[in-house]
């Protein structure tokens, strides 16, 4: 095993409550430019969603397409105890299905969302300066750019490298087609903690040091974000994972504003499981449990039965839920 490196941060716990999300949810609900932009990401992405329903495997797919483990298969088919092939085709489709989704979530999402908030969808394209670029956005003195991945397990060595080489190697490109001197470079992940990331994210900006030393006036050491200057032009890069990341974009609302309208555009309002449901996933019932809203809670935008999803979701942003 890899020794740990003395200058690799050490994050904290992030801590997320439920009392503060439903706050957050009430502020969203009474302000009206808020209430109008999670209207208009719901339907932005019901559509999306509603088209990527229809791309998924059907029932009349070929397994041969599947690429399923012959291992996989086994193993599930010992741990079910299955004896016939029947058992485990109930199984495959569901696993290809959020196999997926997973691929496209990403995707999905930066589309709707970077839109919303002012940034622009910068499309891939390989072997140009804008192929670590999934979006960009043009303030007054500061050129931002983006690239985002669906979660904080996704690079690896090889790929840390490769993103601080196309930013050293783009910088003076970005600088030309924005006629500004400074660029503020985040590299962004969807959901995760500091702590879950596989720190594959942070070798970015040690990649960075290695390679630009004599230009850094931020180092990485122990944070985050590092910072160069090199002939007038300043390149700040910052490592941004969940919540940090939606700040970011939209400020202080748009964790709840973004995930209020996902809930909506999915989920339908309806009966809910009981106070006492008993989950086989050990853990689940304290992280939905719905003892900390008051009974006079109520905002229009989510319904009651709606609200132990957006617990589900916010766990995927915090290393703890606490009420």
């Amino acid at each position: 095993m890899a020794k740990r490196r003395a200058e690799l941060p050490r994050p904290e716990a992030r801590v997320i409550s439920k009392t503060s999300l439903l706050q957050q949810l009430q502020a969203v609900d009474s302000n009206q430019k808020c209430r109008e932009r999670v209207l208009r990401l719901e339907n932005a992405f019901r559509s999306k969603i509603d088209s990527h329903i229809t791309s998924l495997p059907s029932g009349d797919a070929m397994f041969r397409k599947f690429n399923t483990s012959p291992y996989v298969l086994l193993i599930h088919a010992r741990q079910k105890q299955y004896t016939k092939i029947s058992d485990i085709e109930s199984d495959i489709l569901p696993a290809k299905q959020f196999s997926s989704m997973e691929t496209s979530a990403g995707r999905m999402v930066e589309e709707v969302v970077l839109p919303e908030y002012g940034w622009s969808v910068v499309p891939s394209e390989m072997h140009t300066a804008n192929s670590a670029l999934d979006g960009k956005k043009q303030d007054p003195d500061i050129f931002r750019l983006v690239t985002l991945k669906s979660g904080p397990r996704c690079l690896n060595d090889e790929m840390s490298e490769n993103f601080a080489d196309a930013i050293i190697g783009n910088y003076q490109e970005w600088v030309s087609e924005s006629g500004l001197n400074h660029i503020d470079f985040t590299y962004g992940v969807l959901y995760g903690t500091q702590k879950v990331s596989n720190k594959k994210d942070w070798h970015i900006l040690r990649n960075i040091k290695e390679k630009s030393f004599t230009s850094m006036t931020v180092l990485p050491d122990n944070q985050w974000n590092c910072q160069f200057v090199d002939n007038g032009i300043t390149v700040d890069v910052t490592v941004r994972i969940g919540l940090d990341w939606w700040h970011h974009l939209g400020g202080d609302l748009c964790f709840v504003e973004v995930f209020t309208a996902l809930i909506r555009a999915c989920i339908n309002a309806g009966l809910q499981d009981d106070t006492n449901y008993n989950y086989t996933i050990s853990d689940l019932g304290n992280i939905v449990e719905t003892s900390c809203i008051d009974e006079n809670f109520n905002v229009s935008l989510l319904q009651r039965s709606q609200l132990p999803w957006l617990f589900l979701m916010a766990l995927h942003f915090c290393d703890s839920l606490s009420n």
